[in-house]
């Protein structure tokens, strides 16, 4: 199966999304693997097979979100100066989202850019994080605040690689299919809700259908300046969540869980959704033992701290909030007391 991403600025170019077709790879230059220490135990040796390269090169970097900085970019940029790897090279990112989000940030700015592959091992990597561009790191103040948009080469979606994720893994990575069937697709969210994802054949039907609808999403914006911002439904809260513990706590698909649920949480206070609605994703999230209640000790706090997401601007926080089921909305204009309300609605 294949998708294509197909984008609209001259300066962009358009690539593929392969689904389960990765067999070998040939490439006329130095590569350089970016990947982490569970990867690494589990998968390299299979990927390194089936590459064919003038000169090929592996960088590990350390497991976790909390990894996600500048220390672990310099590793990448380190070993691309040490291979002496040049503008015409190229980089793999290897794991997860936080893995495709440092190399593709890294790839942005060696050299001024050179090119990258995302072969994407977790669910989430799979339908959300590798498709679209979106690179960077986080800091004290936020998650991904410093990055640049910079589309892969290719993407390579592997099914196999799914089989040894953990269980909280994969249903971190369910917690973005339903994101974008709950704004983007009725009929794909109930479809989830009658279809077990446990099952190959469904995981396969959904993992292609999510990347269908985030790569026609891209295609229309690539750089956020409008619908594809809807993407990020959940996530202007779920990123204060995960600031908040330190992203130690969650993986990020069990924050976008819980922002899911506090994002309709508002939506039915401004009328977009009815309670039924909301129960009937917040269902669907239970169903794969996501969480989806975190008790907020400040909601002045926790206010703030939406601030510091980069879909707000002008002193106007951005919040995009279902319509229904299969629609969105994004508000700009919704009152802090309003906001606050519904935050404590959802505390509990």
């Amino acid at each position: 199966m294949q998708v294509n991403v197909v984008l609209s600025e001259p300066a962009s170019k358009n690539y593929s999304v392969y689904i389960d077709t990765l067999e070998k790879l040939h490439f006329d230059t130095k590569v350089l693997i970016v990947t982490n220490t569970t990867v690494a135990a589990l998968h390299l040796e299979n990927l390194t097979s089936r590459i064919e390269a003038k000169e090929l090169h592996t960088v590990i970097l350390p497991d976790g979100e909390m990894y996600k900085n500048f220390d672990s970019l310099n590793l990448i940029l380190n070993a691309c100066f040490e291979h002496r790897l040049d503008r015409k090279s190229l980089l793999i990112a290897f794991g997860g989202g936080v893995v495709g989000d440092m190399t593709g940030f890294a790839a942005s700015i060696y050299q001024r850019g050179i090119d990258f592959i995302q072969i994407p091992t977790t669910l989430l990597a799979q339908v959300d994080a590798s498709v679209g561009g979106k690179t960077g790191i986080n800091n004290s103040y936020g998650k991904n605040l410093i990055g640049s948009f910079w589309q892969p080469r290719a993407v390579y979606c592997e099914s196999k690689f799914l089989k040894t994720l953990p269980k909280r893994e994969f249903s971190a990575g369910v917690a973005e299919i339903i994101k974008m069937a709950v704004t983007f697709d009725k009929a794909f969210f109930e479809w989830l809700e009658t279809h077990d994802l446990h099952d190959e054949k469904n995981l396969k039907i959904a993992i292609h259908k999510s990347i269908s609808i985030k790569a026609d999403v891209v295609s229309q914006d690539e750089t956020e300046k409008g619908i594809r911002a809807v993407l990020n439904y959940g996530h202007t809260f779920a990123h204060v969540i995960e600031n908040q513990t330190k992203y130690s706590t969650y993986l990020h698909g069990e924050a976008v869980a819980i922002g899911i649920v506090k994002a309709n949480a508002l939506a039915q206070k401004l009328g977009l959704l009815r309670k039924d609605e909301a129960k009937r994703v917040q269902a669907l999230l239970e169903k794969y033992n996501l969480p989806t209640h975190y008790h907020i000790d400040s909601l002045e706090a926790f206010y703030d701290a939406f601030f510091l997401d980069k879909k707000s601007a002008n002193d106007k926080i951005t919040f995009i909030l279902a319509k229904e089921i299969g629609g969105n909305e994004m508000r700009k204009d919704i009152p802090k007391e309003v906001v606050l309300e519904a935050l404590g609605d959802a505390n509990v």
